[in-house]
C-alpha cells in the first residue's frame, strides 16, 4: 500500500515539474503580454476619467487584482477608490451579491461617485460598469495597441479580445477590509479544527472584494435592486487559506489537469471550481501532516471523487457562501460529460500513475 502510494507521489512531482511548471511559465508569459495592453487601455482611461485609476501593479512577480481563469482567460480587478459614505448591506437576500447603500442622505454630494447613486441611495454597480465600458471602447481606439485589441461584443461585461487569442474582463472593485459579510458568518465551522484562530483572525484582516459584474445567481431576475448589487469574491482570502504542505502543489495538478483534458463543451469547469474543492479538501483533513508532500495522491484523489460527486448531485457550493452554486446556469449535458471524463481520469491516475507521462 505504502509503495503503491510513493509510486503515485513520484509521478505526481513528475507530472508537476514537468507539465504544471511549463503550464506556470507559458501562463506567466502570456500574463506579461497582456497587462501590457490593458496597463496601455487603462492609461488613456484614467486621462479620460481620473476616478478609474490603474490598480495593475506587479509585485514579486505577479499582478494584484489578476486572476488565470484558464491559460486564454483572465480577469483584472480594477479597484476603485471611496467607498466611505456608503454602508455594506448584505441580508443575504441575493446569494453571493451586496448593495453599497449611502449611509446618510445628506452625504450623497460628498461622495466621488455621485452620479451613479440610485434615488433610493444605493451606488449601481451596473451604472458604474456601463460608464467604464463607454470609457474602455474609447480607449481601445486610442491606445498604442489598438492592432491587436478590439471589445467583445454584446456584453454588459468589460471584455478585451487580445491578438484574437485571449480574453481578459477588466471588473471596477471595492476592496474591503476590516469586515466580514453576514453570508460567511458561519465560517468556520466551530467543529472543524481547521485553519486555527490566527490564519482565522488573517483570512478575516484579508477581507474580501466587491465587483461589479453579471451575478449567475440573479440571471432572470432584473430588478432594479439586483442590478445595482455587487458580487462579492474571497481571492486574497482563499489564496491565504491554502498556504502551506503541498496545497498549492495539489491545486497546480488539478489546475493543469483541468486544462489538459477538462477543457469540455458547455465551459462545465474552471479554475475556481478545483480552488474551490481545495478548500473543502482542507476542512476534511485539517491536520498539517495530512498535508505533507507524501500525502500529495491522497488529497488529488480525495478532491477527483469529490468533483465526480459534486458534477453528479451538480452542485458545488461556494466555499465561503456555501447558498451560492457554482454551477448554477451550466448545462447538465455539459456537467453529466464532465462528471464521465473526471472518472476517466481519477481511474486512469489511480491505477496506472505512470500514465500521468500521457496525461
Amino acid at each position: 500500500m505504502i509503495a503503491a502510494q510513493a509510486k503515485l507521489v513520484y509521478h505526481l512531482n513528475k507530472y508537476y515539474n514537468e507539465k504544471c511548471q511549463a503550464r506556470k511559465a507559458a501562463i506567466a508569459k502570456t500574463i506579461r503580454e497582456v497587462c501590457k495592453v490593458v496597463s496601455d487601455v487603462l492609461k488613456e482611461v484614467e486621462v479620460q476619467e481620473p476616478r478609474f485609476i490603474s490598480s495593475l501593479n506587479e509585485m514579486d512577480n505577479r499582478y494584484e487584482g489578476l486572476e488565470v481563469i484558464s491559460p486564454t482567460e483572465f480577469e483584472v480587478v480594477l479597484y476603485l477608490n471611496q467607498m466611505g459614505v456608503f454602508n455594506f448591506v448584505d441580508d443575504g437576500s441575493l446569494p453571493g451579491c451586496a448593495v453599497l447603500k449611502l449611509s446618510d442622505g445628506r452625504k450623497r454630494s460628498m461622495s466621488l461617485w455621485v452620479e451613479f447613486i440610485t434615488a433610493s441611495g444605493y451606488l449601481s454597480a451596473r451604472k458604474i460598469r456601463s460608464r467604464f465600458q463607454t470609457l474602455v471602447a474609447q480607449a481601445v481606439d486610442k491606445c498604442s495597441y489598438r492592432d491587436v485589441v478590439k471589445m467583445v461584443a454584446d456584453t454588459s461585461e468589460v471584455k478585451l479580445r487580445i491578438r484574437d487569442r485571449y480574453v481578459v474582463q477588466i471588473t471596477p472593485a471595492f476592496k474591503c477590509t476590516g469586515i466580514w459579510p453576514r453570508s460567511a458568518a458561519h465560517w468556520p465551522l466551530p467543529h472543524i479544527p481547521w485553519p486555527g484562530p490566527n490564519r482565522v483572525a488573517e483570512v478575516k484582516a484579508e477581507g474580501f472584494n466587491l465587483l461589479s459584474k453579471e451575478c449567475h445567481s440573479l440571471a432572470g431576475k432584473q430588478s432594479s435592486a439586483e442590478s445595482d448589487a455587487w458580487v462579492l469574491q474571497f481571492a486574497e482570502a482563499e489564496n491565504r487559506l491554502q498556504m502551506g504542505g503541498c496545497r498549492k502543489k495539489c491545486l497546480s495538478v488539478l489546475k493543469t489537469l483541468r486544462d489538459r483534458h477538462l477543457e469540455l463543451p458547455g465551459q462545465p469547469l474552471n479554475n475556481y471550481h478545483m480552488k474551490t474543492l481545495v478548500s473543502y479538501e482542507c476542512e476534511k483533513h485539517p491536520r498539517e501532516s495530512d498535508w505533507d508532500e507524501s500525502c500529495l495522491g491522497d488529497r488529488l484523489n480525495g478532491i477527483l471523487l469529490q468533483l465526480i460527486s459534486c458534477l453528479q448531485c451538480r452542485r458545488c457550493p461556494h466555499y465561503f457562501l456555501p447558498n451560492l452554486d457554482l454551477f448554477q446556469g451550466k448545462p447538465h449535458s455539459a456537467l453529466e460529460n464532465a462528471a464521465k471524463q473526471t472518472w476517466r481520469l481519477a481511474r486512469e491516475i489511480l491505477t496506472n500513475p505512470k500514465s500521468l507521462e500521457k496525461l
